[in-house]
């Protein structure tokens, strides 16, 4: 006798009848002591006291963390004091420090599962999280002792620290916003989770092709050798199912039995996340695709080698990319795939861990808030309600309730035609079930609009999911938010822009209290404390306060006010900024082999390669710079403020214009920089391969830095509020959170330029029917086009698809802005040229940025969103 499998029953539901029921166990983590009949805890397993006496506690000292560093060099890494190297060191370093973090990360789930709090999870599809040994160790507060135990072994920290390769899990502002809302919710001991997937190369690794500038895109290799920060948990296996079949019952229940088509594993992997100055470590749990039949030895025995592995291909290559092209039909698929595995995987876990709390489903809200970070993860809200309706068996309306209570909304979006949409018949073709939810959903809510505003067709083909057209296709942001219960931007003019031109109609139908604002933040533990310990510790010396009590509470910054005229300070703030200045300036040196002026002003923009963002105006303006002092005398130039500009940011691939742009960029710089007559006044670098690592060198060494995006297109901006923190003065205009950062800091210490958000449409307007040549509206900016043109930078005219964008449509209003930006920078040179005015203005700059806190942001979703409390750690944990 012998088991045996009915091939026909692959593939389809495990039971015959109205529901098949999901699996909910315990996985290996969260789980509690069971309580005798006195409500005293039973010790599980064992001798109670061999089991304590041999349970660590943190290793903190130097001796302990000596002997658990060289413990893994012995046993982890099978190396010996004779073999190992830097890198080898930065291994056992890393699996040492995350021993610790181990160690409070079990307190604090335990602690959440015997308090049972109200839960958050962080939905985004990018986690930017940059190195992780320099933060964890600063948040453990065992930087010291990590230092010395290392020398004593004979590595310097700063060699080890350099070792680690930035985690390939995002690519701009949205990861690198996500991962500083982990960070807060940890050290302001909320319980969050965060839920992404784990990207086997990332977006790509950015190379720069060395004859002509071109950026080429090659993978990312970050988990080559292995990725220490994560804990695979192979017990947390989920089945995700695409393609099939969706059958519905009939029964007016609104049921269905999804089945057939492909089912891939979900397999769990957990990044811990410390908070500063607590014990409290949270979860990032990342999702990796494998086939559930991997190999297939049948196909492989026949001979049949490409299908014997087509099921391993298929499924590993859902998490191989971040953004796939999706130029091809194959991509756009594929983008899809991702945003349900990824999904699907995560609603399963949390279900799980909800019913292990053994309470009715209809309290479900009560215990789970989901924030969905910006459209890509809209789809947890039709999977949630299949879950509920299909599997548990909640009626309709009961389960779009409970839907409508757990999840909130944040769009990051300021252009309506931007709004992510799906195609029909691709959702009708992978997720068969999840369109016929969709479809059930707008038939519902348009009943409701029709109801309310009687005969209006036109709101009702607007706020519809459905977007008429060949193909139709699904408007995700629609869905977003009427599946939640409150939508948010993320900088106060953002939040009015979504409301008054994104979703008019949905305000005018919901009312005002659905939509609020939510300005973005940044952690000061990372993106000062970490990237700049000299200013860290001028600011924690001045003012007289322990380093943690600042960096939890940034406020405390408008203590340096008081300290803002006195010439001493001024000339210690000056010295850190000059000590930033020159180690970017080695940095440069090594990497490209150009000496770089560290007594020069340094001007900086580091954002992902965008119209929109503007880079176009910066490049421009730096060739109108350079073209002025080859016009002047040698005596003229010696009275212009040194200038060298920083650029870095990667393009999408498939963005045609954005990757000329940068080809422009190293192209001009090689002129520049080898020009006799200019180059000591004006140079420029474009830093391939753009990271959180290559930011924490560049922000710190700013004098200035540009966030000139066209007014009314960014929703925020993060980078912004890091270079101001830092002491970096701002040039930009007036969108997003410039508008608040100048509110603070006051506008005498920032440079604004450039049309207001009102002026943007009249002026495209006027562009496309009553357009003026550039020649009549900025003389300066045609002469800057004409020069590119002439090849003066090479190209053999490989510049005119970029340049046509200006000459031709200006869009981004290039045009309309050149003379206002060039005036804005000559107002830099003038305030730069004062030496202790520019230091004052740097002073107050950091003072006032305590509004800019991740942790004030996180505390605003926790109170006025998610309704989450933070959870104290008892001092047995």
């Amino acid at each position: 006798m012998t088991s045996t499998i009915d091939t026909a029953t692959i593939g389809k539901p495990l039971l015959v009848g109205p529901r098949a029921k999901r699996r909910h166990v315990r996985s290996l983590t969260g789980d509690f002591p069971e309580v005798d009949e006195k409500g005293q805890e039973k010790w599980p397993k064992g001798d109670e006291a061999s089991w304590k006496a041999a349970m660590r506690g943190l290793h903190e000292d130097v001796p302990a963390v000596t002997r658990s560093i060289v413990n893994h060099v012995q046993t982890s890494l099978a190396r010996a004091p004779y073999n190992i190297d830097d890198f080898g060191a930065y291994q056992a370093a890393a699996l040492s420090v995350r021993d610790n973090l181990i160690v409070n990360w079990n307190a604090t789930q335990l602690e959440y599962t015997r308090k049972q709090p109200k839960r958050a999870y962080y939905l985004s599809l990018e986690f930017l999280m940059g190195r992780t040994l320099s933060n964890a160790l600063l948040n453990l507060g065992l930087l010291d002792s990590y230092s010395s135990s290392l020398s004593s072994l004979g590595f310097g920290l700063e060699d080890v620290l350099v070792q680690e390769r930035d985690a390939a899990l995002g690519n701009g502002g949205l990861g690198r916003l996500a991962a500083c809302y982990l960070d807060s919710s940890a050290t302001q001991e909320l319980p969050v989770w965060g839920y992404g997937l784990r990207y086997k190369y990332g977006i790509f690794q950015q190379l720069i092709k060395a004859d002509d500038g071109t950026q080429l895109e090659a993978p990312d290799p970050w988990l080559d050798h292995q990725n220490p920060w994560e804990l695979p948990r192979l017990d947390v296996t989920y089945d995700i199912r695409f393609y099939g079949n969706a059958q519905r019952w009939g029964d007016g229940s609104g049921r269905a039995t999804w089945s057939g088509g492909q089912e891939v594993l979900a397999v769990a992997y957990d990044v811990m996340i410390p908070g500063y100055g607590t014990k409290s470590t949270n979860n990032l749990r990342l999702w990796e695709s494998k086939p559930k039949r991997g190999f297939d030895l049948q196909s492989f025995n026949a001979g049949d080698y490409e299908r014997a592995v087509e099921a391993s291909n298929s499924a590993a290559a859902i998490t191989s990319v971040l953004y796939p092209n999706d130029h091809t039909s194959f991509g756009k698929e594929l983008r899809l795939k991702q945003q349900y595995f990824w999904t699907a995987a995560s609603l399963a876990d949390m279900m799980r861990r909800f019913k292990n709390l053994e309470k009715p489903i209809s309290e479900f809200a009560e215990y789970n808030a989901i924030q969905l970070n910006d459209t890509h993860p809209t789809l947890a809200i039709v999977e949630l309600m299949r879950i509920l309706v299909d599997e548990e068996e909640v009626h309709w309306d009961a389960a779009w309730t409970i839907v409508t209570n757990t999840f909130f909304f944040t769009n990051h979006t300021v252009l309506p035609e931007a709004l992510e949409k799906w195609a029909v018949p691709l959702l009708e073709h992978l997720l068969p079930r999840h369109m016929q939810i969709i479809f059930d959903i707008n038939m519902l809510f348009l009943q409701s609009v029709e109801k309310k505003y009687p005969g209006d067709r036109e709101k009702l083909a607007r706020m519809s999911l459905i977007e008429e057209g060949f193909p139709k296709q699904v408007r995700m942001s629609n869905l977003a938010v009427i599946g939640s219960k409150k939508v948010n931007g993320v900088a106060e003019l953002h939040s009015e822009l979504v409301k008054k031109n994104i979703f008019p109609d949905f305000v005018d139908f919901y009312g005002k209290s659905k939509f609020n604002n939510v300005t973005n933040g940044i952690t000061p533990r990372r993106w000062l404390d970490q990237c700049n310990p000299a200013l860290s510790s001028l600011i924690t010396e001045t003012l007289k306060l322990d380093r943690t009590v600042w960096l939890k509470d940034l406020y405390k910054l408008e203590g340096l006010t008081a300290h803002a005229d006195d010439p001493k300070f001024q000339e210690r703030w000056a010295a850190v900024k000059h000590q930033n200045k020159e180690r970017l300036a080695l940095f440069v040196e090594r990497l490209l082999g150009i000496k770089v002026d560290a007594d020069a002003m340094f001007d900086v923009q580091i954002k992902r390669l965008h119209e929109y963002k503007r880079q176009t105006l910066n490049i421009l303006g730096v060739i109108h710079r350079y073209l002025l002092l080859k016009s002047m005398t040698p005596a003229e130039r010696k009275k212009v403020v040194k200038k060298v500009v920083f650029f870095a940011g990667k393009a999408a691939p498939g963005y045609y214009i954005a990757k000329l742009t940068i080809r422009l960029i190293v192209n001009v710089a090689r002129v520049i920089n080898k020009d006799p007559e200019t180059n000591q006044y004006l140079s420029l670098f474009f830093l391939p391969d753009y990271s959180v690592s290559l930011a924490e060198i560049l922000i710190p060494a700013s004098d200035i830095s540009q966030h000139i995006s066209t007014a009314g297109t960014e929703a925020s901006g993060t980078s912004n509020m890091k270079f101001c923190l830092n002491g970096g003065l701002l040039v930009g205009t007036v969108d997003g959170a410039n508008i608040e950062i100048a509110e603070e800091v006051g506008e005498d210490n920032v440079f604004f330029f450039g049309h207001l958000t009102p002026d943007v449409e009249p002026l495209r307007y006027q562009h496309t029917y009553h357009p003026v040549p550039v020649e009549e509206k900025s003389p300066a900016l045609a002469h800057v086009l004409n020069t590119v043109s002439s090849g003066t930078f090479g190209g053999d005219g490989v510049y005119e698809p970029l340049l046509n964008t200006i000459r031709q449509g200006d869009f981004y209003i290039l045009t309309d802005d050149f003379d206002s930006y060039i005036r804005a920078l000559e107002m830099v040179d003038e305030a730069y040229a004062d030496r202790a005015g520019w230091i004052k203005k740097s002073i107050h700059t950091t003072a006032k940025m305590g509004k800019f806190s991740s942790d004030r942001a996180i505390q605003d979703y926790a109170q006025e969103y998610w309704n989450i409390e933070s959870v104290k750690l008892s001092e047995a944990a």
